[in-house]
């Protein structure tokens, strides 16, 4: 089957990036432009063949039927929004529609935490110990399952009484976690017992209200630790890997710069990561692009599992610009039926690559969302810079969305080299209206514990403290 014309069910940089990669290879692009995103004249818009109305990025009944309107034999959804919902999914099976992603079964399995850690037992991985809770408010409960028979987690039975058998059981420091969704949603971190009920309530209150779903676990907590994801490449038959991302420097559990590969790895635990992610590919029979993230702990060579993310990343291009790929094609490919037409042995990993992502936030304000109107914009060209946007000179930047702007993405023979040409082009960005992370990421270029590569989660929070600090008298 070749696709002629894809629907994209999304919006901004990443509704930028698959119209380019469709018009490069003869393919027709309808854009969904939903309510809140009018604008005729914005860089998809003006990009795309086609636009289509709707009200809702979010409405699965909608953005099918929008498509079937186009005459789209496809749908591409991005990130976000309804890219890992397995309804639409089905939804387009259904209408005859292919979705340029896993099929339901797989979303089903990877969306939801814990069925996705059971996965990983099964397949081979290590997992945290933990365990389910149940949350008074929503009365949610089940088990882990083969986590649970593996040692690792037991099902709760209900409750503060279930949270502080298993908080007691795996040690403290726990972490609670939503097992319906993720970008740091009901995510909590508990150091004392006595705090331990009010976190499971806030953090099932909190998941209820971003996914409709309570139900929260704990997980034993590692810190000092790396955040790093191995990304996939599968058509239902054959998985590989496509080598490593570093997605350790966060702010409240959202990625802030991404890097390829992950730097100061020993090679013995980067290849234990990578067998690890493409078994948990192969177990799930993965089609499409995946990524597998890990909490690793360089210093001892031990690495968990953490969860999976069954669509494109934002941080994709770090990739693209190690591997020489273009991973939407990848996933167009595999939409179509193609076997891949890569082997493991002929994937190639050059140089080093990293991305910043530059969003509408105010850095003063705790990184608080900045929407308004973006007054000017511009960007440095070069050797080995790309610029993913979506911004001009009179853009708005809704409240009702992310705040990202724009992704900077340098890359070099070395990640020396790759960290210089970062500085330079920082230099060279301005974006004027709204304020945004820019002085934060060239704060950081030029920092030498960033410098030095191989930062842990906690990084960030520890320099911007630094940051913040007043400074002390002489004699004081």
């Amino acid at each position: 089957m070749i696709l002629r014309r894809v629907l994209i069910a999304n919006r901004g940089e990443i509704a930028v990036r698959v119209i380019r990669t469709c018009r490069r290879l003869g393919i027709e692009t309808v854009l969904t432009v939903a309510d809140a995103d009018a604008d005729a004249d914005s860089v998809p818009a003006r990009l795309a063949d086609k636009t289509i109305a709707i009200g809702s990025y979010l409405d699965v009944e909608e953005v099918v039927g929008a498509a079937a309107a186009a005459g789209a034999r496809a749908i591409h959804p991005g990130y976000g929004f309804l890219s890992e919902n397995p309804r639409l999914a089905r939804a387009c099976e259904a209408a005859g529609i292919v979705f340029i992603g896993p099929g339901a079964d797989v979303l089903e399995a990877a969306g939801d935490k814990l069925a996705a850690r059971n996965h990983a037992v099964a397949a081979g991985l290590p997992v945290l110990p933990g365990g389910l809770v149940r949350a008074e408010a929503t009365g949610a409960d089940g088990a882990l399952g083969a986590a649970g028979e593996a040692g690792t987690g037991e099902a709760g039975t209900g409750g503060a009484g279930a949270a502080g058998e298993i908080a007691g059981r795996i040690g403290y420091p726990v972490l609670v976690k939503a097992a319906g969704g993720g970008g740091g949603r009901g995510l909590r971190v508990v150091r004392d017992p006595a705090d331990l009920a009010g976190a499971v309530a806030m953090g099932s209150a909190e998941a209820q209200a971003a996914f409709g779903d309570g139900r929260v676990y704990l997980e034993r907590y590692v810190s000092p630790a790396r955040h790093v994801e191995v990304q996939l490449l599968g058509d239902g038959e054959n998985v590989i890997h496509l080598g490593d991302r570093d997605c350790s420097v966060q702010r409240r559990y959202q990625k802030l710069v991404e890097e390829a590969p992950a730097p100061r790895l020993g090679e013995t635990l980067r290849v234990g990561m990578r067998a690890a992610a493409v078994a948990f590919g192969q177990h799930l029979k993965y089609q499409g692009l995946g990524t597998v993230e890990f909490l690793v702990d360089a210093a001892r060579s031990e690495f968990w599992f953490l969860e999976v993310n069954a669509r494109i990343q934002v941080e994709h291009p770090v990739t693209e610009a190690v591997t020489g790929l273009d991973l939407v094609a990848e996933q167009i490919a595999v939409a179509e039926g193609r076997r891949l037409g890569l082997s493991q042995a002929s994937v190639r990993l050059d140089g080093h690559a990293i991305e910043c992502r530059i969003n509408a936030e105010d850095p003063a304000a705790g990184f608080r969302p900045n929407p308004g109107l973006v007054t000017s914009a511009v960007f440095p060209a070069g050797p080995g810079i790309r610029v993913d946007t979506h911004i001009q000179a009179g853009s708005a930047v809704p409240p009702q969305y992310d705040s990202l702007l724009a992704k900077l993405v340098v890359s070099g023979a070395s990640r020396a080299e790759a960290l210089g040409r970062l500085r330079g082009a920082l230099a060279r960005c301005e974006i004027g209206g709204v304020a945004t992370t820019l002085p934060v990421h060239a704060a950081l270029a030029d920092d030498d514990e960033f410098a030095a590569g191989g930062v842990g989660t906690d990084y960030l929070a520890r320099w911007l403290e630094l940051q913040t600090r007043p400074v002390r008298d002489k004699n004081g």
